[in-house]
């Protein structure tokens, strides 16, 4: 199979126009504020017009000083200057705020929808996507990438259009008063515009590379934060302080490349644009004619105003090639096809028949397929469960019945319909996963166990589900019960008591099937126990996959699929597989002896366990003051 070919890069002129395609909400404020630096440059050429007049006043007799205002009359030129300055520097500042203010609202409207955009499109992507990408990129992109997009296609239109529009009113102004002299000008643009493509070029690669070392910061720090126990409990601060200062160094190496760029096109941008005044300084000397002393005073202030809006005008060519590198990245995520959701058929209520006939599967990338030739039934009520060592594909199965990932051999069946043909909402509404590693949000209790298409249930089908799973009894003992607040991922309960709240969680769906991946995998015996029973329970009239190390957990399971290798090796009931004397009897025979040779010592643990659970409840007893009020 031939390697596969990447698309080529969009060129800029194409992203920069998609780019401005996210304006099209914000239109009529963006017209306000063209209008208002329209307003803001029509007033630079009047500070020369103004130095003429005063320069032209000094020198001529004092009942000449006489300057004509519309629907005034004539002011005397001692009023009149001043006049004119004021109003020019209010006309400027009203130019100023009516740009600057409308398009701020432009751009952060443009931040808010090019987040949300990214962010929806997260919720949307296929887990390979995730499987691909860390999350210090991703968060990066969100946050980084998308500042600097704005600043391409705000900021940079701002600078194009202000000072653009300056360097339009002052030619022309120029080209009234000596055309001739203003050629010479005009003569040096070809080799501004030959600077800036080449400069161009450079910021453009130089952006790129700082947007993935910022990535690389984001991403050692989001590791460190998540991982602090770990980090703490090894020793690892040193390793992980030298691991991000060298991200960190590396993204300020690559920020320093981008302002020794930006640093050295600026000066050289001046010497040629100051090079040409002094050519027309010159010229004006030598050809000054019969022109006033205000004339060409006003020419001389008029030309010197140019250098300003040019140089910033090519400067904006940094923040162009800034932002098209992250909108390279944001367009190239919001481009990525989503998950696969083909499926039209919708049903309130499944009876929870599965069936897996002939399924194979392999991971994108991946050599070695994970599953081979699986097949099995399990009937609606019944509970199957799915044995086996560590990389025995065990997981992987849970994984595919709600399409986490998509196989291509094989069909899984729901109630007779191949799950591909459900639509991804419907179909995951009618399974309740619990797996081993528990994700739950910095919220309330209640919310966590009520989340998402849950969240309008009542309060008493939530302590109903607790107490099903065992979880009302530290649940209750909490400052605000199930109001309280549990941190980051749970941070502040203890292992068995947020493996308690996901049960409890999968009770509340009362979904057709229920997935229980290591589900009890953080208890204690005791507690075990008591969500063993509530599980059973919970099984009731729906399909159970369960998959358990521990083989005391599934010795009532109607169906056992010993797996090896991907492959499914032995199947049957627990008494028909120790009777068969192969691969599950070896495993269990290894379990037993392994606990009966711990005999005291187990004992000892179990104990030490329910301990720690009765401790682990009383986390939440209230702070004590230091010194009584």
């Amino acid at each position: 199979m031939p390697p596969a070919v990447s698309p080529p890069p969009l060129s800029s002129l194409k992203i920069y126009f998609r780019l401005l395609r996210y304006l099209r909400p914000f239109i009529g404020l963006f017209v306000i504020s063209l209008l208002g630096y329209v307003v803001f440059a029509s007033a630079q050429p009047m500070m020369a017009v103004i130095l003429k007049y005063f320069v032209d006043g000094l020198t001529a007799p004092v009942s000449a000083t006489h300057y004509e205002f519309p629907l005034i009359g004539q002011i005397e030129l001692m009023y009149s200057v001043p006049l004119l300055l004021i109003l020019s520097v209010a006309w400027q500042g009203l130019g100023s705020f009516f740009g600057n203010y409308y398009l701020s609202r432009v751009t952060f409207g443009l931040i808010h929808d090019l987040r949300r955009a990214l962010f929806d499109s997260l919720l949307r992507l296929p887990n390979r996507y995730f499987d691909q990408n860390n999350s210090g990129h991703l968060i990066s992109r969100i946050t980084y990438n998308v500042t600097m997009v704005t600043g391409a296609a705000t900021d940079a239109i701002k600078i194009l259009i202000r000072e653009g529009l300056s360097v339009i009113f002052l030619f022309g102004y120029l080209l009234w008063m000596n055309w001739k002299l203003t050629l010479v000008i005009v003569g040096v643009l070809p080799i501004i515009a030959l600077m800036v493509k080449h400069a161009s070029r450079r910021f453009r690669k130089q952006a790129q590379k700082i947007q993935a070392a910022m990535g690389d910061v984001t991403h050692v720090a989001s590791e460190t934060i998540q991982g602090y126990r770990v980090v703490r409990s090894f020793g690892g601060e040193d390793y992980e302080s030298a691991r991000f200062r060298k991200a960190s160094e590396e993204n300020t190496a690559k920020q320093l490349r981008m302002a020794k760029t930006s640093s050295t096109f600026t000066p050289a941008l001046q010497l040629v644009t100051f090079s040409s005044m002094s050519v027309i300084l010159f010229l004006v000397l030598l050809l000054r004619g019969d022109a006033s002393i205000g004339d060409l005073v006003a020419y001389i202030s008029a030309a010197s105003m140019l250098p300003k809006p040019i140089r910033q005008l090519s400067e904006i060519s940094s923040t162009i090639q800034r932002g098209l590198a992250g909108a390279e990245s944001i367009f190239a995520q919001l481009d990525e096809p989503p998950e696969n959701d083909s499926g039209a058929i919708e049903r309130e209520r499944i009876a929870g028949r599965l069936e897996v006939r002939d399924l194979s599967f392999t991971y994108p990338g991946g050599g070695e397929p994970v599953l081979r030739d699986i097949h099995f039934t399990v009937e609606p009520g019944q509970m199957v469960a799915l044995v086996g060592r560590s990389g025995s594909g065990k997981s992987t199965l849970a994984n595919l019945i709600p399409r986490f990932y998509q196989h291509r051999t094989g069909q899984i069946l729901l109630d007779g319909v191949a799950i591909e043909d459900y639509t991804l909402r419907n179909l995951r509404r009618h399974n309740a996963l619990v797996t081993q590693q528990v994700s739950l949000f910095n919220d309330t209790i209640a919310n966590n166990i009520a989340y998402g298409d849950l969240a309008h249930l009542p309060r008493e089908r939530i302590e109903t589900a607790a107490r099903a799973a065992f979880a009302a009894e530290f649940i209750e003992r909490l400052p605000q019960g199930y109001d309280t607040l549990i941190g980051e991922n749970g941070v502040l309960l203890s292992g068995g008591q947020r493996q308690r709240l996901a049960i409890a969680r999968a009770i509340l769906k009362d979904a057709p099937l229920l997935i229980l991946d290591e589900a009890t995998s953080a208890l204690d015996s005791e507690s075990e126990r008591h969500i063993q029973a509530a599980l059973e329970s919970a099984a009731t009239n729906r399909t159970t996959l369960v998959i358990a190390h521990r083989l005391s957990t599934i010795e009532k399971a109607d169906l056992i699929l010993v797996m090896e290798q991907g492959r499914i090796v032995e199947r049957g009931s627990h008494a028909q597989l120790l009777a068969q004397n192969g691969p599950y009897a070896h495993l269990h025979a290894m379990q037993f002896s392994e606990a009966d040779a711990g005999g005291t010592a187990a004992d000892a643990a179990s104990g030490a366990l329910s301990e720690q659970r009765r401790m682990d409840d009383l986390q939440y007893a209230p702070p004590q003051p230091d010194h009584p009020v």
